[in-house]
Formats: C-alpha cells, structure tokens, sequence
C-alpha cells in the first residue's frame, strides 16, 4: 500500500510541474496543429510509442485528423504515409531515439514540421524540432529509477493539454464528439433523432374516438406499444389510452365492452416531432411517467409513435 501511495505521488508531482513549464513553445505547438491541412502523425517507440498512440487516437476523435506510425516500420516503407501537407508529433524521453533520428533527415527534406514532446532539452530531437515541449521527469516511480512510469505520465499529461486545447480552439462541439463516437452512449444520445426509432405507418396503434373500447384493446394488443392514439375525424390526434389507463378503467368497474374510448381516454396527450433528440423523449417521458409518445409534425398530422422499449433498445437509456 505505501509503494502504492509513493507512485502515486511521484508521478502527480511530475504532472503538476508541466503547468508551469506551459509557455509561447505551448501555444506554438498549438498553431501549428491547427494550420496542419494533411494529417498529424505521432512517432514514439517502446512505452513512448503507446503514448504515442493514444495522442494520435485523441485528436482523431476531437477534429484533428491524425494516426500513429512506427518509427522503426517508417524506415522500412511506412515513411511513405507521411506527405508534405503533413505535421510529424514525435514522443521520446531521451530525445535520442535511434528509429525516429533515422527518419528525421527525410522529414526535414520533405520541409514537414515537427513538434517534439521531449525529456531532455538538449537532445537531437529536441534541436531538430520546429516546436519541443519538454516533459522532463525529477525522478521515475521505479525504485531503480529505470522504467518509464513518471516520464510516460508526464507525456501523456502534456498530450491531452496539446489535445485540449486545440479542440477548444477549433470550437468543437459535443455535437462533433458525438459524430467521431456513433456507437458509444453519447453518440447515441446527440446522434439519434426520434424519426430514426418511432413506427410508422400500419404499425401505428390508432382508432376513432367513437369507436368502443373494446376496439381500442384490440388494436392495443396487435401493435404491442402499450397504447393506442383516439383521433378525430379529420384523423388529428385527440387522445390516447395507455395500459395504464386500462387498469384505472377496470378499477372503476367501467363496462369494457358498452364504453366509447374518448369517455375513459387521456386527452391533450404529451407528443414530441419527428426532429426531437431521442434523448429528450426519454426526458420527457420520465418527467411525465409515461412509457409511450406519438410523433406529429408541425401541423399536428401524425407521423409515428414510440415507447421506452424502443429507447432502451436503441441504448439511449
């Protein structure tokens, strides 16, 4: 346990003194990722290269086109990934990583800007990079000061403030988030519109507001939404009966089989459009306890329904 707590500290004390080492080479990194036109590709080898990664995985997925390569495959072919309209991020604590020296030359040639996240100032990374960002480390959280543990923090620290402040700069959105994240729950939730989940057409539950109860069970039962919607004769939306409903008509000893639906129907019933968030129809049907929504558009025509089922289905809930 106190190994544990040492480690912890030992790397948060390395974190905590990148924000003061964030300067004008900060806010020039920045500029130059966001005059990039190409893509931004992030270098690093061994645990550096995992970080590496990540950083190119992050600024994807927050409006920066970016991917990893392996500076030792670079050498061997991959370096044709890179163009001119390109920016290369280069990760190593030492700054004299054999892979990326070697691809250095050609990089420079290419007249490709360079940003370096470096341990040492001094390096030939360091000195060859249009920006360098240093992420010096006192010491590691390895008792033999040897694995990269601190220094990969601090890298890593220093390349999500990169990360986060260019999508803050760039004004992206949760909306844009959402868009790189369509299979995640906040994707769903920003992405997902109720026309995409509502049914449509026959498989809408309605009857006559005339018609009997009856008639309304039945039409209940076959479409399996919990509800059917009343209409009126111009075939506008005048009310719905729930399974709830159902049970409060039972419990008032009302004949089934002798009542009209608009006698026992909920009237001026909670609609949504076809252009509302699925996430706010689950909003609203929470606030409103009601499991079910029928879907009209502007002028009040109806276009579909949908239940909870359908939101829990879609892993909006």
């Amino acid at each position: 346990m106190e190994i544990g707590r040492s480690v912890i500290k030992v790397e948060s004390k390395a974190v905590a003194k990148l924000a003061e080492r964030i300067d004008a080479r900060f806010a020039n990194a920045c500029g130059l990722i966001l005059s990039c036109t190409g893509r931004v590709v992030v270098v690093g080898i061994g645990k550096s290269g995992h970080i590496a990664g990540k950083l190119a995985s992050t600024l994807a997925s927050t409006g920066t086109p970016a991917f990893f390569v392996h500076p030792g495959e670079a050498s061997h072919g991959d370096l044709g990934m890179i163009t001119p309209s390109d920016l290369v991020i280069a990760i190593s604590n030492s700054g004299e990583t054999p892979e990326i020296l070697t691809i250095l030359p050609i990089i420079k040639r290419m007249e490709v800007g360079l940003i370096a996240l470096v341990g040492d100032m001094d390096s030939t990374l360091a000195r060859k990079a249009n920006v360098a960002l240093p992420t010096s480390v006192e010491q590691e959280a390895c008792p033999h000061n040897l694995a990269p543990t601190a220094s990969t923090t601090a890298a890593l620290a220093m390349s999500d403030a990169l990360s986060v402040a260019v999508l803050q700069s760039r004004g992206f959105t949760s909306q844009d988030f959402a868009r790189s994240h369509p299979g995640g729950v906040l994707g769903k939730r920003l992405l997902l519109y109720v026309d995409d989940l509502m049914h449509e057409g026959d498989s809408v539950p309605l009857v006559h507001q005339h018609e009997m109860l009856r008639e309304a069970l039945i039409e209940m039962s076959s479409k399996s939404l919990g509800m059917t919607g009343v209409t009126d004769a111009d075939g506008k939306l005048v009310g719905v009966y729930t399974d709830g409903d159902l049970r409060r008509t039972l419990n008032l000893q009302v004949d089934v089989q002798t009542c009209v639906i608009n006698t026992v129907m909920t009237r001026d019933p909670v609609t949504v459009t076809p252009e509302t968030l699925a996430a706010e129809a689950v909003r609203i049907m929470q606030s409103s306890s009601i499991n079910g929504l029928f879907v009209l558009d502007n002028e009040g025509n109806i276009q579909g329904a949908l239940n909870m089922h359908d939101l829990l289905r879609a892993g909006v809930v």
